[in-house]
């Protein structure tokens, strides 16, 4: 049973970082690609970074260039999200995904709120 599993949500005052985590396990083939979405109250989840297990090709979101970096450590499937300066408009639950041979899956998501 394929799962994945984040960590590193909290609570952090603006201007401050957290560095999320997710790994995959529980497959046989290979990850493509892995992301992380967020998504706040009363709005849409939406794309916040996307990284390719192979290459190590990103896309970012507009709102969070130049201050999040995606990152992913192929032979162990995991990815992490390394955010910094953030603003209260990043709060939100994110959620870890991955492509695995032709199918998605998701994490169960982590909490991040930013407030001072």
């Amino acid at each position: 049973q394929v799962q994945l599993v984040e960590s590193g949500g909290g609570l952090v005052q603006p201007g401050g970082s957290l560095r999320l985590s997710c790994a995959a396990s529980g497959f046989t083939g290979s990850v493509y690609f892995m992301t992380w979405y967020r998504q706040a109250p009363g709005k849409e989840r939406e794309l916040v970074a996307r990284i390719t297990m192979g290459g190590g090709s990103t896309n970012y979101a507009d709102s969070v260039k130049d201050r999040f970096t995606i990152s992913r450590d192929s032979a162990k499937n995991t990815v992490y999200l390394q955010m910094n300066s953030l603003k209260p408009e990043d709060a939100a639950v994110y959620y870890c995904g991955a492509r695995i041979t032709l199918a998605d899956y998701w994490g169960q998501g982590t909490q991040v709120s930013v407030s001072s």
